[in-house]
């Protein structure tokens, strides 16, 4: 592991679905101190019903969490890094930037589409 994982939206759903092996990874990151990284676009895509979804509810709130929004640089940033590489989805493009600014490895269920966007970022897939 990295010093830390950034979840995609593909992260949040496993985890709210209870996918044991993303529980144990967040289990595991949170034992060593790792940070959390958790891009607000992602999270607008996974989160439906706060009430409903207690665990991904409780991991935006964790300690270790770092919810990250998309800000008008970090917007400049993702348009470049999607102009660059042909790519037109948003929300990939600011959790590839997420993960790349903090060196942190991506848990996603979309690995082909993220390496499109950085072939060396650190996948973990769901």
């Amino acid at each position: 592991m990295t010093n830390g994982i950034t979840l995609d939206a593909g992260g949040l759903i496993a985890l709210d679905r209870n996918n044991r092996r993303i529980i144990a990874l967040l289990e595991r990151a949170t034992e060593l101190g790792l940070r959390i990284t958790i891009p607000a676009t992602a999270l607008a895509q996974a989160m439906r019903s706060p009430a409903r979804q207690a665990r991904l509810s409780r991991l935006i709130r964790h300690v270790s969490t770092d919810l990250v929004s998309l800000n008008g640089p970090d917007a400049t940033a993702v348009g470049l890094l999607m102009a660059r590489t042909g790519t037109a989805d948003i929300v990939d493009a600011h959790v590839v930037l997420c993960a790349q600014r903090t060196g942190q490895a991506v848990v996603t269920s979309d690995p082909d589409d993220l390496r499109r966007l950085d072939a060396s970022l650190k996948l973990i897939s769901t």
